[in-house]
């Protein structure tokens, strides 16, 4: 059994299978799934568990070389925005795109993690990196 840190199985694997630029979203509860995407579903109930403390875990185990969100979070989720930029490393590129671009890039994802967050635009797409 694991000790301690994620051990959802379906994450586990789909974490343990990512490399060098392949894209992982952190989603809200209604970013919807494109067809061929891997779905790891988190939610359970309303706001749990939330998109800043999925986005906490995976940053402490994935190699990130970027970070992409919508231009709508600057607004409209502004405080949970400006939280999940101070978990992302320091330094790391970030890039903004309108939300519909968001969507289309998501289609390209090796998996979309679904958390029980219930505030829109809480998405992150990470682009991973090399651990060496």
């Amino acid at each position: 059994m694991i000790k301690e840190g994620i051990f959802h199985p379906q994450l586990l694997k789909v974490l343990g299978e990512i490399r060098h630029k392949d894209m992982l979203i952190i989603a809200d509860a209604g970013l919807p799934i494109p067809k061929g995407v891997e779905r790891v579903d988190l939610g359970w109930i309303k706001g749990s568990p939330g998109y800043l403390e999925v986005l906490e875990e995976i940053v402490k185990v994935l190699v990130i070389d970027e970070a992409i969100f919508a231009e709508e979070a600057l607004e409209v989720s502004k405080d949970l925005h400006e939280k999940a930029l101070e978990i992302l490393p320091k330094g790391l590129p970030v890039s903004y795109v309108p939300h519909t671009q968001l969507k289309e890039i998501s289609k390209d994802a090796k998996a979309i993690v679904l958390t029980g967050e219930f505030t829109g635009y809480t998405n992150v797409v990470l682009v991973a990196g090399c651990a060496y």
